[in-house]
């Protein structure tokens, strides 16, 4: 819920209202119900609110602690508030909301910004605390709610979304090659650095400070996740039976809300379980499905569509389904608002989500989305049996960052970028950024299949499941819709990362008798079974129809491979090989051009690539440029 804005001036000058007024206003799309501010000397609070618990106008924000010693402005859902506030009552403190928000004034007026560790939720908070003059930002322990910040030396200025600070009159748009680098080798940024020069998102798990006295930004890192103590003492049934009642209990705790409440509906186990138990608490709950339009769709990409997988568990959960058809000319549509909205450029290709959260908003304001699921319980097993027999850590590292170059080898990303943008870059740095993830936890060993797993496991919930739930954000709050995540539970993580790979993987044991040598049958295996999620899958037999439970991992994603040969090759090619197109001071065309060949022509599968060159192309119009490209 909400978008939150801020500037903090460390030289002591005078806050505009207006332009703290501003910078809400260019993430009004966070926040339709209702805003406020803050702005007092030297330091500036703006909020954008959707009103989900405790819509009443007593409940805005900006708000203070009763002690007038705190000011938050908060994006997010608190889920154990009512705990938290049972706590504080009993300490003294008096509330005249039933507002999550309220909770955080208090407790921090109570116990100090070491608070923001004891939220179970989804958060991006900020406070200031008015005795002390320090501005504190928070965000909440998987990453799930954006915020920004931008530090001049003088200035420090925070948002939910890039957009609003360039309503600062002392912001400048600049590339960041460094970022761009990265963002090609990996379609995502393992570092928390953005495409705009000088802007940092805050780490999941973290707490900044700064004041006048310590102009220095100060970092705290408060939380991480841990696979490295499996216990092995418990049992299949154990694990299975304890997932199934954590599951009940996280999806019943994110129900809470005083607004509508739907669910995401895939073919899929993991909406399939959220959308099963959510229905138990909400009578014809409403679902929202996705599809494709398939008649000139060919391969592996003829089975993308999973509306029919999807309309069965409708039937048979009794829900109120909504589905939306999404064909070729779609993207053209879509694609720059896609752009102008992610900002952040990250993984995958995601106008589906734009297009179904769009859907979901015109019933619903809150909606279940089964991220989570795989990086916790191991969905993902073909990408994990390519390293779990490494001899040593610096064999699984070579092995793994092989795969994780998912657009251009560093061999090819020298010809990739022009003379101009590679004379900024440092091709080998991607490696380095890949290997620090790992070597950032002092934890991790290297020694058996189970600890290169269970790795893989810390590496994708630690980038990749990031770049997903930052698509989230932001394209469903493009259309006003609340997202929330239950398998981003507090309990349910915590105890997700103590299940030993051998409960998580049906066939490891299968795996690690094969021939070491018999490289074809390896491959052939880890690339034809799909038996990750294991021990999840037999917790949700009771509430799911087999078939489902049995059915193939399937991502959420158009059938682009075969759009962009046929009723896309002329939209491609008009934003890509065009002699105008901005991307060229950066991006050789003729490079280009050969990755189009070869997807049109050739048979070779560029999609991936062909949707990061676009959305790049899109990216410098937009923000370097600033053209106004979205119609009306």
């Amino acid at each position: 819920m909400c978008g939150i804005v801020g500037t903090f001036n460390l030289d002591r000058k005078p806050v505009s209202r207006l332009m703290v007024k501003a910078m809400a206003e260019a993430i009004a799309h966070r926040g339709p119900d209702g805003e406020g501010f803050y702005v007092k000397n030297n330091i500036g609070l703006g909020h954008k609110r959707l009103a989900i618990i405790d819509p009443s106008p007593r409940a805005s924000q900006p708000m203070i602690s009763r002690n007038k010693q705190w000011v938050i402005v908060f994006n997010g859902c608190i889920y154990n508030f009512q705990e938290l506030k049972m706590e504080l009552k009993a300490l003294g403190h008096t509330f005249l909301t039933t507002s999550d928000t309220e909770v955080i004034t208090e407790g921090l007026a109570e116990y100090g910004e070491d608070f923001f560790e004891r939220l179970d939720g989804m958060f991006a908070i900020a406070a200031w605390n008015i005795q002390k003059k320090t501005l504190y930002l928070s965000r909440d322990r998987f990453g799930v709610k954006p915020l920004y910040y931008w530090h001049s030396g003088t200035t420090l200025v925070f948002s939910s979304e890039i957009k609003a600070m360039m309503k600062h009159p002392k912001f400048k748009v600049n590339l960041n090659l460094e970022a761009l680098n990265e963002y090609f080798t990996f379609q995502n940024l393992f570092k928390y650095h953005t495409l705009f020069e000088g802007v940092y998102m805050l780490p999941p798990a973290n707490t900044v400070s700064i004041s006048i006295d310590s102009p220095e930004i100060r970092h705290r890192s408060w939380w991480d996740y841990d696979f490295t103590k499996p216990d092995n003492k418990m049992t299949f049934n154990d694990a299975k039976e304890e997932t199934k009642r954590l599951m009940e209990n996280a999806v019943a705790r994110q129900m809470v809300s005083d607004v509508p409440v739907g669910s995401y509906l895939s073919g899929g186990m993991d909406s399939g379980s959220i959308t099963s138990l959510a229905s138990k608490h909400i009578d014809r709950l409403s679902t929202f499905t996705a599809g494709f339009d398939m008649s000139r769709v060919t391969g592996v990409e003829a089975n993308y569509d999973e509306r029919r997988d999807a309309e069965l568990m409708a039937s048979i959960f009794k829900t109120e389904h909504y589905e939306q058809v999404i064909n070729s000319g779609d993207i053209r549509w879509s694609l720059p608002r896609v752009v102008w909205h992610l900002e952040d450029l990250r993984v995958g290709m995601s106008y589906p989500n734009y297009y179904i959260s769009r859907l979901a908003s015109k019933f619903v304001k809150v909606c279940l989305q089964g991220t989570g699921g795989d990086e916790l319980y191991g969905g993902y097993p073909w990408r994990y049996y390519r390293v779990f027999d490494s001899l040593n850590q610096k064999e699984f590292f070579n092995n793994y960052y092989d795969f994780w170059q998912r657009l251009v080898t560093i061999e090819k990303r020298k010809k990739l970028f022009t003379r101009f943008a590679g004379k900024h870059m440092d091709f080998a740095e991607p490696k380095r950024v890949f290997e620090r993830v790992f070597t950032f936890n002092s934890k991790l060993k290297y020694e058996t299949p189970e600890q290169h797993i269970n790795n893989s496991l810390y590496f994708e919930i630690k980038t990749f499941l990031p770049g997903l739930l930052l698509v989230g954000d932001k394209l469903s709050m493009a259309n006003g819709l609340e997202e929330r995540f239950p398998f981003l539970d507090n309990e349910l993580v915590n105890f997700a990362q103590k299940i030993p790979i051998k409960h998580k993987l049906a066939n490891l044991g299968k795996m690690k008798r094969l021939d070491e040598n018999d490289l074809k049958k390896r491959k052939k295996f880890y690339t034809n079974y799909d038996d990750g999620k294991n021990v999840l899958r037999k917790a949700m037999m009771e509430f799911l129809p087999k078939e489902i439970i049995k059915r193939q991992k399937q991502g959420f994603s158009a059938p682009d491979e075969s759009w962009y040969r046929d009723e896309n090759a002329d939209y491609v090619k008009e934003l890509l090989l065009n002699k105008k197109a901005l991307y060229r001071e950066y991006i050789d065309q003729k490079f280009v051009s050969n990755v189009l060949n070869e997807h049109i022509n050739k048979g070779v599968n560029h999609r991936l690539l062909i949707w990061s060159l676009m959305n790049f192309e899109l990216w410098c119009k937009l923000f370097l440029e600033g053209q106004n490209i979205i119609d009306n």
